[in-house]
């Protein structure tokens, strides 16, 4: 089946010694995974391994044969070509690290349209802005929308937040955090991607990335901690 369809790169690895498969957040088909032959051995070899750097948004033609195997690609070009996050080293770790997460929370092959637009719309804002220290806190709690787990808000007004109901409580357990952390949960669920990026020091965005990591492998079967955690701590340390 021949689609055309915009596509986010979640992931690259290189096969022998010049191609690549790449996993790619598809808008038509969700998650699907492709063989680029010769990706390293031809003239356009360096435009062919530029699309495929962490979170490039593509619009891609390519053969979906949705058989559980690879699919290739006919043609390829960047939908949204980024001015700013190759060329900042914040931006391109930010990028690295949610590619990572996405690549271990993003499972099914089905059609889930609602969180590629919003992963789409995030990035852009993300390229054309300058102040973005809060922006992978807000991307990882937002996604969980899309994902399933969106802490319920009924109770929003109790002292503590239970992990793995995703409630509000006003009584503490294993899996709770205690109010401090709570507090600072709350203050992240509030935020938007324009809101002032100083409300939160360095030591209370480290809290609150620990929080949301720890709030994903709770909802997440097999979750894995970012290899690329501890480069992002070093970037805003």
């Amino acid at each position: 089946m021949r689609v055309t369809t915009k596509a986010i790169v979640i992931s690259s690895l290189k096969y022998q010694d010049k191609s690549l498969i790449v996993k790619c957040f598809t808008q038509s088909d969700g998650l699907k995974s492709y063989f680029v032959h010769n990706a390293f051995s031809s003239r356009s070899a360096t435009r062919k391994t530029a699309y495929f750097q962490p979170l490039s948004i593509l619009e891609v033609e390519a053969n979906h044969k949705n058989k559980g195997t690879l699919e290739t690609f006919k043609e390829i070009r960047l939908a949204t070509p980024y001015v700013t996050v190759a060329s900042d080293v914040i931006k391109s770790t930010i990028a690295i690290f949610l590619s990572e997460v996405l690549h271990h929370s993003i499972r099914e092959e089905e059609k889930n349209e609602a969180l590629f637009e919003f992963l789409e719309t995030a990035l852009m804002w993300f390229d054309t802005h300058d102040e973005v220290a809060n922006f992978h806190l807000i991307v990882l709690l937002q996604a969980t929308k899309f994902l399933g787990f969106y802490p319920a808000t009924s109770k929003k007004g109790e002292r503590y937040f239970e992990m793995i109901e995703g409630v509000f409580s006003d009584s503490l357990a294993v899996s709770t955090l205690d109010e401090n952390e709570t507090h600072l949960f709350k203050r992240l669920m509030a935020l938007k991607f324009d809101s002032d990026q100083k409300v939160f020091s360095g030591n209370e965005r480290s809290q609150l990335l620990k929080t949301l990591l720890d709030y994903y492998a709770f909802h997440l079967d097999g979750f894995k901690r970012p290899k690329s955690l501890d480069v992002l701590k070093e970037v805003f340390s």
